[in-house]
């Protein structure tokens, strides 16, 4: 291939580097006003009163809204949240009024002048207290609207969703077991931290049309949604995306576009921008979702997993809109790509009255592992099986099925080969010198080297569709357009590759559009789920062929030769049999004209769609069915280095392969890798959401919130892959933007384990962590 396979350069690299790339901040429209909200400074309470009057007042605003105003119900799976807070607040830094004036600086100074009376209410910081119900975050949660037989909330308490996966006799197993061993594990939120916050601009004109701006991943989910909560045609909203300055997730759904748009409609209509400080964007918008974990697993003496208990709460936070499809995608793959015939899977999501959570990248799947690949070298301990020897007993391999009963085959992936590629790669069995330790132990340091598996499919509805239109241009150059959103992670690139591929044409004559409109791109569905590769991919693909298709049957007049004597070369088409009969893309992608000036055909556009073909709902009461269009399998390796005197882990060697069915773009991937490990080593040495004892947040910018630096970078890092063809993937390829994050934290963990000795059942590991566990 020409293109596939290749370090081809990213098509917005330019731009970003010098500057030159659009983003919403840097928009500004003629009478543009600036929003500026105000927060709850309390966990829960009820709104006894709200006083606007001295902000109205202040010269220079133009609007002010309360939840009164701003009372719509949004949510994209569980429709549980108003644009602005009614009656009570659920979280520290819930939006409670919002203010449009001339300058920002106004904004602020209204915010100020708007007097809120609370009565303080007890708040529910614990998942475990919150699923046992005593009080409710939520007391109308059987009123809420939520999408039927994929969802399952249970009113009355505090459970957002709950999901089952049932396989096998899981009570029969664990009598039959030799080893019963139970364990749990948790981990806090974490925040998304892109470096471009959520930002918007939005205005409602006329006849109830309105306009947004969104650093968004999900502009037809916005649109989509915007028109259900206010009851509009969609026809009425066009959703614009420029740049986007990273995502990780907390970009999908919808945020602040119904709050821009309402204090747009309340001043008249002018254009309002609204872009949150990094502290309102911690305070106010989602992170991810923390997790409590209780994993019980039976085993035989010589290693084989017979049967596996599983029971996780998710800390959903005051909204769980986006979050029950985490709970779902958890139970799914909550026991990871290990062949296990009796399994028990309870997934739940919880209302606490903590920020509220959304998709994350790894979509639930870094939490799960950090509990799975934890138990996995716990139990080869327990029985003095080497931990490689003991996952590769247990591993998912063609003709296994998966906990929700898909059958894995040969096209599937290849954990195993991940894995060993890893191990190899490492030297997982090469044992250090007494020399080596010795001088390690002298210096009051520790080494020791571990590796971990991981998984993901996307979790998208079985409806989930993407589109693309490829046209041509007067010099025959050619456009794609699609409707998901390039948020840094190369999918343009790619959609280039393949376009190029397909078409055979140089690829410099391939271009895409930068920007998505809803009203002039192709739909699609989201850009979330590691989906866009392959699902998007296939539709332009399949767009490529439709303009190839017509491309045929113009040269098949011009040329006078029927369609199977006609060969396609580079950027032309010809006769077979007479190589120089030949006609080229640029003469027939508008029209074909004749040397006496008749002309026929016209415009020439590719067409093309995809959809996640073949999935099923999952049984209510068994979780059987096919939730995953496809399954992307790797694996980390890692050595470590921690100092006893400082609680330091230092990372030495980061080794990671994926089975990405094709390399597209080598440099993608490594970016995409490296990238996703340090995410992951943050959430896994240094980040965490913190609360007093009253749920108010503590960790509210960069100052209070430790983010990995150059300075925690590996001193190694090597990237490999593994190419098991997924049949029914463009090229047979399949998405790997989510995975590096993926078991991350349980190979750290698992290496500090093996160093000193320390069992850690939580993160994040810190050097104090770590300095008081080494030290006692």
């Amino acid at each position: 291939m020409k293109y596939l396979g290749k370090s081809v350069e990213r098509h917005d690299a330019y731009e970003k580097v010098t500057g030159q790339a659009v983003f919403v901040g840097d928009i500004y429209l003629s009478g543009m006003l600036y929003a500026k909200f105000k927060k709850s400074p309390y966990a829960h309470a009820k709104i006894v009163s709200i006083d606007t009057s001295k902000a109205k007042a202040l010269p220079g605003v133009r609007a002010v809204i309360t939840g009164k105003e701003a009372s719509n119900k949004l949510g994209i799976y569980m429709v549980d949240r108003s644009v602005i807070a009614v009656d009570k607040v659920r979280y520290y830094g819930e939006v409670v009024a919002a203010v449009a004036a001339d300058t920002l600086k106004i904004a602020e100074d209204a915010i100020e002048l708007i007097d809120i009376v609370y009565e303080e209410l007890p708040a529910i910081l614990d998942v475990q207290e919150s699923f046992k119900g005593a009080s409710l975050v939520h007391e109308d949660l059987g009123n809420y609207q939520w999408i039927k037989g994929v969802y399952f909330p249970k009113p009355g308490t505090n459970i957002a969703n709950h999901i089952k996966i049932r396989k096998g006799d899981v009570d029969k197993a664990f009598k039959d077991a030799d080893i019963v061993m139970e364990n749990v594990f948790s981990q806090p939120q974490v925040f998304h931290l892109s470096l471009e916050t959520h930002a918007v601009i939005a205005s409602w004109g006329h006849n109830n049309k309105v306009k947004i701006y969104s650093s968004s991943q999900s502009p037809f989910s916005i649109r989509d949604l915007f028109a259900v909560a206010f009851n509009l045609p969609k026809a009425n909203i066009e959703v614009t995306v420029p740049s986007v300055g990273g995502g990780f997730g907390c970009k999908s759904g919808i945020h602040l576009e119904p709050m821009a748009a309402l204090l747009s409609k309340a001043a008249g209509g002018r254009p309002v921008k609204l872009i949150p400080s990094r502290e309102d964007e911690c305070s106010t918008l989602p992170c991810r979702q923390g997790l409590w974990a209780k994993i019980k697993t039976g085993i035989t003496k010589t290693g084989k997993i017979v049967a596996e208990e599983v029971e996780y709460l998710w800390d959903g936070g005051a909204y769980a809109d986006y979050g029950v499809n985490i709970g779902r995608a958890g139970a799914v793959t909550g026991c990871g790509p290990y062949d296990i015939e009796n399994v028990k899977v309870d997934s739940y999501t919880m209302y606490t009255n903590h920020v509220f959570g959304t998709a994350y990248r790894g979509f639930g799947h870094p939490e799960v592992f950090f509990a799975i690949e934890r138990q996995r070298d716990l139990l080869a301990k327990k029985i003095g099986m080497n931990p490689l020897e003991f996952r590769l007993k247990n591993l998912l391999m063609p003709g296994s099925k998966t906990i929700t009963g898909e059958i894995v085959t040969d096209n599937t992936g290849r954990v195993d080969l991940c894995l060993k590629k890893v191990s190899d790669s490492l030297g997982l069995l090469n044992a250090y010198s007494e020399k080596e330790r010795a001088e390690w132990e002298k210096a009051g340091k520790y080494r020791a080297k571990s590796v971990a598996v991981l998984q993901k499919a996307p979790a998208m509805p079985t409806w989930s569709a993407s589109s693309a239109l490829i046209k041509f241009n007067e010099d025959g150059t050619v456009l794609i357009t699609v409707g998901g959103v390039d948020i840094g992670q190369g999918t343009y690139t790619v959609m280039q590759q393949i376009a190029a591929e397909r078409l055979n044409m140089p690829i410099e004559r391939v271009f895409i559009a930068p920007e998505v409109n809803t009203n002039m791109s192709p739909y699609d569905w989201q850009t979330v789920a590691s989906r866009m590769t392959v699902v998007c991919g296939n539709a332009v693909r399949e767009a490529c062929d439709d303009l190839l298709d017509q491309l045929m049957e113009m040269a098949a007049i011009v040329l006078r030769a029927a369609r199977h004597e006609i060969e396609f070369g580079e950027e032309c088409l010809f006769v077979k049999q007479n190589p120089y009969n030949k006609v080229t893309f640029k003469q027939l992608g508008l029209g074909y004209t004749f040397e006496n000036g008749n002309s026929i055909g016209g415009p020439i556009i590719g067409r093309g769609k995809a959809i996640a073909q073949g999935l099923t709902n999952l049984d209510a009461e068994t979780g059987q069915g096919r939730p995953a269009l496809d399954w992307t399998y790797g694996a980390h390796g890692v050595e470590i280095e921690v100092d006893k005197k400082t609680g330091n882990i230092e990372i030495l060697n980061m080794i990671s392969c994926l089975d990405v069915g094709q390399v597209m773009n080598e440099a993608l991937l490594r970016g995409q890798v490296v990238g996703g490990v340090l995410q992951g080593l943050g959430t896994t040495l240094s980040e965490q959401v913190k609360y007093n004892e009253k749920g108010q947040l503590l960790t509210r910018n960069l100052v209070d919130y430790k983010i990995p630096t150059m300075k925690d970078i590996p001193r190694n890092m090597e990237v490999f892959s593994v190419e098991t063809p997924q049949l029914d993937g463009p090229y047979g390829a399949r998405g790997c933007g989510e995975h590096p994050l993926i078991g991350v934290t349980a190979v750290v963990a698992n290496a500090l384990s093996s160093a000193t000795g320390v069992e850690c059942f939580e993160v994040p590991l810190s050097a104090d962590y770590v300095y008081r566990k080494l030290n006692g």
